[in-house]
């Protein structure tokens, strides 16, 4: 699978908060044997993508501990076994990054890629990581849907373009370049162990985006 703009990402110091508290948070006991990614963490999936899902940011005991996104915790799972019900991996879950996972048709990523203190980025440091967004988008010249896991990232997305509108479950959003957003909750625990994201829902909002993108 293709990492855009891989070196560009690993390397950034924009935000010394960010960085300070993935290099400094303490690991759980079940991960103290783990060798932390600890660095900022770039998207994944399939350079001629037609969907970009974009996420919040990885989670400190999942994208930041094995430095894939969507990898090593519970919105992973979701993202991952969502897109395998639809036939667009190879794998029902995805565990490190060199466990076989192959992506078609989807490109993952997130509006921040380093793990922010009670997954709450500021403004600043969301800003700073948008040019990674931005370049993202343009590059993956064969996307015609993109779907963004909460009010963060729908948000990252729109101010890329320079429009507004309002999030919820659901929304569509025609973009000026002809792509369509979808808005949907965040696959978190917060939310799928809630009930406020159902699988069902979901797997609906995958199916929506597939769709759309064959058009």
């Amino acid at each position: 699978m293709k990492s855009l703009f891989f070196n560009e990402i690993v390397s950034c110091n924009k935000c010394p908060r960010l960085r300070e508290y993935i290099k400094n948070k303490e690991k759980p006991p079940r991960f103290k044997d783990w060798d932390y990614w600890n660095k900022p963490v770039p998207g994944i999936g399939d350079e001629n993508a037609k969907i970009l899902i974009v996420g919040l940011a990885p989670a400190f005991n999942g994208g930041n501990r094995t430095g894939r996104v969507f990898t090593g915790d519970e919105s992973g799972k979701w993202v991952i076994k969502g897109l395998y019900t639809l036939g667009l991996c190879n794998k029902e879950e995805g565990v490190s990054r060199n466990d076989g996972l192959e992506i078609k048709e989807v490109y993952l990523t997130n509006a921040v890629k380093c793990a922010p203190p009670e997954n709450k980025p500021t403004k600043d440091e969301i800003s700073n990581c948008s040019s990674f967004l931005k370049m993202e988008i343009e590059n993956l010249k064969k996307v015609k849907v993109i779907v963004a896991l909460g009010k963060i990232a729908f948000d990252s997305v729109l101010s890329i373009y320079g429009i507004k509108a309002e999030f919820y479950h659901g929304v569509i959003v025609k973009l000026p370049d002809n792509k369509v957003l979808i808005g949907s909750y965040h696959p978190s625990a917060q939310n799928t162990k809630t009930g406020r994201l159902k699988w069902e829902d979901w797997i609906k909002t995958l199916k929506l985006a597939l769709d759309l993108s064959k058009n």
